[in-house]
């Protein structure tokens, strides 16, 4: 692990191969093929690294200590999740691309899967565990399909609020953006679409891996034209209706 651990420690210390050899006092080139792994320092060297770093000669050899940025929660249900973190300590905000559903399906509870997710950061969110999702459909209109939806990890099930919109992750149903009503005294939800054309479905809470509340969200096209496209959608749907129900009196 040695070469790896050392670029990743000389990247969270925000420092170039150059400004890291001067530190250690030896060529940058030579320095540069210690990253690569085609040759190995000495132990004085060794142990001069394990101190600019603050890390012992064990780590630095033998473990893979990017996984140091790694935070693993457990909600009372012993659902894990996991998390990154940047070089201050705080929560990055892994984004779940809609090609990436099928993978974060299965890695969900793996460290080192979410540790490849892309991420994003905005510097008034400096603390909490958010995760960005893409939606695709229009099933949540007039929230356009290709929209970035930034949510806040939900630990109980309990926290649910009526109403509200959360991702919702299922293994039937994937990773689906929906308003949910809860039933009292019923260990399920209703799963409701903004667009009235698609139908509520009941969720058994047994079912759900991950929930996600909305905090806010990132769309790329204009909303005064993604509403009125709704309403237009919504007129033709009457029409449409309208014009059955005329061919049918017709036809009695």
């Amino acid at each position: 692990m040695f070469h790896l651990n050392l670029k990743y420690l000389r990247h969270r210390r925000q420092l170039s191969q150059q400004l890291l050899a001067e530190e250690l006092g030896i060529p940058r080139t030579t320095y540069s093929e210690y990253e690569k792994g085609n040759t190995e320092p000495n132990l004085r060297l060794l142990t001069r690294m394990s101190e600019l770093f603050t890390i012992s000669l064990d780590q630095l050899i033998r473990e893979d200590v990017s996984l140091e940025s790694l935070e693993v929660f457990k909600d009372n249900n012993l659902r894990i999740l996991a998390m990154t973190m940047d070089g201050n300590g705080h929560n990055n905000i892994e984004l779940v691309e809609t090609k990436a559903e099928a993978g974060y399906m299965n890695g969900m509870s793996d460290p080192e899967y979410i540790s490849d997710l892309p991420k994003i950061s905005f510097p008034s969110m400096k603390s909490g565990r958010y995760r960005a999702f893409e939606i695709r459909g229009d099933s949540m209109l007039p929230l356009e399909s290709g929209s970035i939806v930034i949510c806040k990890y939900v630990e109980k099930l309990t926290e649910i609020k009526s109403g509200k919109t959360y991702i919702v992750i299922t293994h039937k149903d994937g990773v689906v953006y929906k308003r949910l009503q809860t039933l009292k005294d019923e260990a399920r939800i209703i799963a409701i679409s903004d667009n009235e054309l698609f139908t509520p479905y009941s969720i058994e809470y047994a079912d759900i891996q991950e929930l996600w509340s909305y905090h806010a969200h990132i769309g790329f096209n204009d909303v005064k034209n993604t509403q009125d496209n709704l309403l237009e959608d919504k007129i033709n749907d009457i029409q449409r209706k309208v014009s059955e129900l005329h061919k049918a009196k017709i036809g009695n």
